[in-house]
């Protein structure tokens, strides 16, 4: 006897998360409420990534279109499921009962409730949507809910660091990295690792008290020596941000990663890298999404669109001031800065102000990536042209979006299906550099 399959209600953040869902359910039935169409006519016009979605969603549910898909639904592929638009007629009196308000949502679950009554004899009928809440109502009344998963990862707790101390390492090798040319054979420690060593992946060896930073070449032929190099005035102040220093550094390394709390310097040392081998590049751009504090719209804020704006910049304004002060006015270095600025050879703008750039020979610093959904950091990634490097930094346990998490967020996902890849490299950085005090409210607070 062939199994049914399962009739998934689709909520529209999921659509707006991920304009191809509707493929990732392999045989199972699709529908749509009626009202997420009417939602997503809100987000059809703008530039972010949602709106893109929208659009994109909008023209792969034209091309399935038939009258069909009203009633017994339309095909979505060979081995794939049915594709169905739901249409209903106002709240039910069960969830009238329970949810006074007519609300998207809550038509959303009226949808969810009348597949429910109507197949439960024969198929599971499951919500997904990102929403929590939404999934929390589903439950109470009787509907089983999901969360959309396709693109999540496992624990981040495992997420790889790109980083390992090795205890014990032969005492001959670390001497010999000492001297030029500075690197040696990889194999010893590729045969301690058992599997475990990548391309561009960081290492700590010791033997006793002698200890030494280095890392492992794409290849994974040599071990080559890490040095604590002095950037554009900024020095490393531990071996992960040395780590980091160094991959950033790499023209051989077109992706780097940078996670950790607050204060342990992930977009100071991306700006000062990127500041210090500049000459590589065309333009430097730095960028990160607005994502604003309690998922208020700018809209609400006073002022016009760069005023605005202008608070969600001023992290990356100070973290350049920094970098600049480290050089009397009168120091050409700090005197470049300024010239880099006004030549707009550097520019600090919003995500969304970046679309449609030529990202041909740039330096591309995405601050505050974890606000990013993997859909967006593909979108990101694709677009880059040749001599260009990629800088992604954040902090996968602070996440403002409301539909992220750690599992789910772009940058957890980037870190989890890029590593081992000979053009990337990732650091997590541990700890923090800003001040004693700053150190004891990030671990306590």
């Amino acid at each position: 006897m062939n199994k049914k399959p399962k009739i998934f209600i689709i909520d529209t953040n999921v659509i707006l998360h991920d304009s191809s869902c509707i493929h990732q359910f392999q045989e199972n039935d699709v529908v749509i409420p009626l009202t997420v169409l009417e939602e997503l006519d809100q987000f059809k016009r703008g530039s972010q990534v949602i709106n893109l979605n929208a659009r994109e969603f909008s023209r792969t549910l034209d091309s399935l279109t038939g009258q069909d898909i009203f009633n017994g639904g339309v095909s979505m592929g060979e081995g794939r499921g049915q594709l169905r638009i739901a249409i209903s007629r106002g709240l039910s009196p069960e969830i009238r009962e329970v949810f006074k308000e007519d609300t998207p949502d809550h038509r959303i679950l009226g949808t969810a409730l009348d597949w429910q009554k109507k197949y439960k004899e024969t198929n599971s009928v499951i919500l997904v949507s990102k929403d929590v809440n939404l999934r929390m109502k589903a439950k109470a009344l009787g509907i089983p809910a999901e969360d959309y998963t396709t693109d999540r990862i496992g624990s981040i707790e495992e997420l790889y660091s790109g980083k390992q101390v090795i205890e014990n390492f032969d005492d001959d090798k670390i001497i010999e990295l000492f001297q030029p040319p500075f690197e040696v054979l990889a194999e010893p420690l590729l045969d301690r690792l058992n599997g475990e060593a990548l391309p561009n992946k960081y290492f700590i060896l010791r033997n006793g008290n002698r200890s030494v930073l280095a890392n492992l070449d794409q290849n994974k032929e040599h071990l080559r020596k890490v040095d604590k190099n002095v950037i554009y005035g900024i020095t490393p102040r531990n071996a992960e941000q040395t780590f980091a220093v160094d991959a950033l550094s790499n023209h051989d390394i077109r992706l780097v990663s940078l996670t950790g709390k607050a204060g342990t310097g992930k977009t100071l040392l991306a700006l000062a890298s990127a500041l210090h081998v500049r000459k590589s590049y065309r333009q430097i751009f730095v960028a990160r999404p607005i994502v604003p504090l309690s998922n208020k719209d700018i809209g609400y804020l006073p002022g016009d669109v760069e005023s605005k704006l202008a608070p969600y910049m001023t992290p990356l304004w100070d973290n350049l001031k920094v970098i600049q002060d480290q050089f009397p006015e009168t120091d050409k270095n700090h005197q470049l800065i300024d010239s880099l600025i006004k030549e707009e050879k550097l520019v600090i703008e919003p995500l969304s102000y970046i679309r449609g750039r030529s990202l041909q020979r740039i330096f591309f610093i995405v601050d505050e990536a974890q606000n990013l959904t993997p859909h967006e950091i593909k979108t990101i990634i694709t677009r880059a042209g040749e001599g260009s490097k990629l800088v992604f930094t954040g902090d996968i346990y602070q996440i403002d979006h409301p539909y992220l998490d750690g599992q789910s967020n772009g940058l957890s996902y980037l870190i989890d299906r890029f590593k081992g890849q000979k053009l990337y490299a990732h650091i997590n950085l541990e700890k923090g550099e800003r001040s004693e005090l700053a150190e004891l409210a990030s671990n306590l607070l």
